[in-house]
């Protein structure tokens, strides 16, 4: 465990707001960029950077540029060369005036930035219109789907530059359709292709290092939940929950959330995205808690339910119990190199025993268990969740199979529509050589643990009180 520890001992540290090279040393994005070149063989991959952000907000990368170059800048701009094997980054020239009397040092064209991003050739920005010239006639490759930042994943953006685009009171083309037509007149001879499929087989099977990551991030996701735990407590609103999480969050050094806080109480279990997050609990209510970090560009997703006020009901018990042994059923089917849908077939099985063994009291309940199992029965989907990295419903696997590397979640609902409720866990599945790692399985699942976490004090007990 040492070597492990010290190999990570630099990723994990406190996370930086305005820079990004040390999130992973520069061989790790070197890696990544050597095998873009692997995919492109002589063409080249363009790739820019996010803007500036309208407001005094903390500049995040975009993740695509990030993923390849952990650089934080705005407007940069990235060409690796599959032909000469060499990649340049474009910099806006430094400003004095915002460096040293506002912000603090930032990254400028130059040896120093080669040589701390591990990028051959860091060159001011205004050389790229002759960089690209250069390439013309060239396969040129370059991501076609919208940026997409913190708090989001590829679907968000991409609705939202579809809806721009078909909205007659305004229509405009997005960034990256805009770089696309510049790209075209500049390099007129060239094809241009997506690059985003390249990036994303890459993505989708994470290394030891953005596993380390994501391990950390599950592990603040979890710490958080269970802070949310110790303090609940009828008479509070949804939301003093989320701070309790958030403070949690940004006190082990994450950037901020990964999605909106999913705090759902009583009726609003029924959505799957609750995240109005104002509803006070009342002490029959069951809290249904969705809520992770974004930490060093990477994100956890991990979801727990607990009794508001502090018990388990006779009929909650019953609800949760019965659920909680369907879900671990099929936690414990998954298998490496393996079908998701393979799993999920040995999974009802296992199902269709708990059932028959279970001592239900209330119709209700048994038809929801049943309804919830027959839904796995029946399914033709070769998917047990959605994948997550560096967002959180992130990028899909290529592989047919489950494999070492793959991070996702497992996250089944079971709802009763006659009193629009539901419930729902979550797990951070990681796929090992030998089986699967549950990365979230520290955080409270069983009754009897929910409940001796509950009897806790939590942070509204220490609250410093203003006479």
């Amino acid at each position: 465990m040492k070597p492990l520890l010290s190999l990570f001992a630099l990723v994990l540290s406190a996370q930086p707001v305005f820079t990004g090279p040390d999130v992973f040393p520069a061989e790790e994005f070197a890696a990544r960029r050597a095998r873009v070149m692997a995919k492109i063989g002589e063409g080249a991959a363009i790739i820019q950077g996010t803007t500036e952000r309208p407001g005094e907000q903390p500049l995040r990368q975009a993740n695509q540029f990030f993923y390849l170059t952990g650089v934080v800048e705005p407007r940069s701009i990235l060409i690796i060369d599959g032909k000469s094997k060499r990649s340049t980054l474009f910099l806006n020239p430094r400003n004095a005036r915002r460096e040293e009397n506002m912000f603090g040092p930032g990254l400028s064209p130059g040896e120093a930035a080669a040589a701390a991003t591990g990028i051959e050739a860091v060159v001011a920005r205004d050389q790229f219109k002759a960089a690209v010239e250069a390439l013309d006639g060239r396969a040129l490759f370059t991501p076609f789907r919208p940026e997409v930042l913190g708090c989001a994943s590829a679907s968000d953006p991409i609705a939202l530059a579809r809806a721009t685009k078909a909205d007659p009171w305004d229509g405009r083309a997005s960034r990256e359709e805009a770089f696309l037509a510049h790209l075209k007149e500049t390099a007129p001879k060239s094809t241009i292709a997506d690059l985003d499929p390249i990036v994303d087989e890459l993505r989708s099977v994470k290394s030891p290092r953005e596993v380390a990551v994501l391990r950390e991030a599950t592990r603040i996701a979890g710490l958080g939940i269970i802070e949310a735990m110790r303090d609940a407590r009828p008479g509070m609103r949804e939301y003093e929950l989320q701070a309790d999480a958030e403070y949690v969050f940004k006190k082990n050094g994450a950037y901020g959330p990964a999605y909106f806080a999913l705090i759902a109480t009583g009726e609003n279990t029924w959505y799957s995205h609750y995240h109005k997050n104002t509803r006070a609990l009342d002490a029959g209510d069951l809290v249904q808690f969705d809520y992770a970090p974004d930490f060093k560009y990477y994100s956890s997703d991990v979801t727990r339910v607990f009794p508001a006020g502090g018990k388990f009901t006779p009929r909650q018990r019953e609800f949760y119990t019965i659920y909680l042994r369907l879900y671990q059923a099929l936690m414990a089917s998954i298998e490496v190199h393996v079908r998701p849908a393979d799993v999920i077939q040995k999974a009802v099985v296992r199902m269709d025993a708990i059932l028959a063994a279970y001592q239900f009291t209330d119709a209700r309940i048994e038809k929801a268990a049943r309804d919830f199992v027959d839904r796995y029965r029946k399914s033709r989907a070769n998917s047990l969740g959605h994948n997550v990295g560096m967002e959180v419903h992130d990028v899909r696997s290529s592989a047919a199979t489950l494999e070492p590397g793959q991070v996702f979640t497992i996250e089944p609902a079971m709802q009763i529509p006659e009193e629009h409720v539901g419930i729902r866990l979550e797990d951070m599945i990681l796929i090992t050589e030998t089986g699967y790692e549950n990365l979230s399985a520290f955080v409270p699942v069983e009754v009897a643990d929910i409940e001796k976490t509950m009897s806790k004090h939590g942070l509204s007990d220490a609250q410093v009180k203003v006479k």
